[in-house]
C-alpha cells in the first residue's frame, strides 16, 4: 500500500531525527568522553586543574591576582602580568588602548602610557630595581608635552604644557626650546597643541620587563616571562626563607619553551608555580 506523500515525508524526517540524535547526541559525546579519559589527555579535559596539597586551587590556564584585601601585592607570591579583565573568565578582554594612548583624559582614565609608567615605578620599588622607563616622568606618568606654535604646526613655540601633570605639580621638564613648561590646569583643552612625548634619560632597556607592565589580549594570561620571574626571585626567597638558587630551580620546572621549538616565547606559569610554592615551601608570617 502506497503511503500518502505527506505521511512519507514525515516518516523520513522522523527517521533522520532518530538517526542524528543517536549519532550526535549519544555516540559522539560518548566517543569524545572516552578520548578525554585517555592517558595524557585526562588532565587537560578536566580543566588543567592545579592542586595545592589535597585542595584544587585553580586552573593552570587562567591567571590570578595574588594580592591582599586592599589590592596590595603579597610579597610571598610571584605576581602575574596586569589584567584588563581582572582575571575574570566571564569578562575576558583587553583595554583596547594602543600606542597612541599617551594623553590622560581624566584622573580616573589614565592613558596606556601612564598606566605603564605607574606600574613600572611600583614594580621597581617592590623589587628594589630601577623602575624608570623611556617617556615616563619620575612620578610615574607619561612624559608628554602639548607644544603650541605661532602658526599652528609651524613657527616659533609660544606655549608648552605637560598634559599629564596637573597643577600644582612641578613639570618633569623645566623648559622646551627656551619656553617654560607649565603644568596642566583642570578643565583646559590642550588638543590644539602638538602632542610631543619626551624620551628622557631613563635606560633604553628598562630593568622591569615589558610583560610586567602591559596587559595581555585575553586578560587571563597565567604566564610571565622568565625575566619577570627572575626579577621576583630575591623578594620571594626572603619572604619564604629559602635559597634563591633553590627557588630558581622551581621556576625552571614551571617554565615552558617555545611551541614546536620556534613559536611564541618561553613562559613561566605563575598559577602553578605559586601553588607549588605553597605546597613545597609554605609561607609563615
Amino acid at each position: 500500500m502506497r503511503l500518502p506523500g505527506w505521511l512519507a515525508q514525515h516518516l523520513a524526517a522522523l527517521r533522520a531525527l532518530l538517526v542524528l540524535t543517536v549519532l550526535t547526541g549519544v555516540l559522539y559525546p560518548l566517543a569524545v568522553t572516552a578520548a578525554a579519559r585517555l592517558p595524557g589527555l585526562r588532565h587537560h579535559a578536566d580543566g588543567s586543574l592545579v592542586r595545592s596539597g589535597d585542595t584544587t586551587v585553580a586552573s593552570a590556564l587562567i591567571g590570578q591576582s595574588f594580592t591582599g584585601p586592599d589590592g596590595t601585592p603579597l610579597v610571598q607570591y610571584f605576581q602575574s602580568r596586569p589584567s584588563a579583565a581582572g582575571y575574570d573568565p566571564t569578562a575576558t578582554g583587553a583595554s583596547n588602548l594602543g600606542p597612541e594612548s599617551v594623553v590622560d583624559t581624566a584622573a580616573d582614565r589614565p592613558s596606556l602610557l601612564t598606566q605603564v609608567c605607574a606600574r613600572s615605578n611600583a614594580i621597581g620599588a617592590r623589587e628594589g630595581v630601577d623602575g624608570r622607563r623611556p617617556y615616563c616622568t619620575p612620578q610615574g606618568v607619561g612624559a608628554v608635552l602639548a607644544v603650541f606654535r605661532r602658526d599652528g604646526l609651524t613657527g616659533p613655540v609660544t606655549r608648552v604644557v605637560s598634559v599629564n601633570e596637573a597643577c600644582p605639580a612641578t613639570p618633569f621638564q623645566a623648559t622646551y626650546q627656551g619656553i617654560t613648561v607649565r603644568c596642566a590646569a583642570a578643565g583646559e583643552d590642550y588638543s590644539a597643541g602638538v602632542v610631543t612625548p619626551v624620551c628622557g634619560d631613563a635606560p633604553a632597556h628598562p630593568a622591569v620587563p615589558a610583560d610586567a607592565v602591559t596587559a595581555g589580549g585575553s586578560g587571563l594570561d597565567p604566564g610571565i616571562s622568565p625575566a619577570y620571574a627572575d626579577l621576583q626571585v630575591a623578594r620571594i626567597a626572603r619572604a619564604r626563607g629559602i635559597d634563591p638558587a633553590t627557588l630558581r630551580r622551581l621556576v625552571a620546572a614551571h617554565t615552558t619553551g617555545r611551541a614546536l621549538g620556534f613559536l611564541g616565547a618561553p613562559a613561566v606559569n605563575v598559577t602553578g608555580l605559586n601553588a607549588d610554592l605553597d605546597t613545597t615551601y609554605p609561607f609563615h608570617d
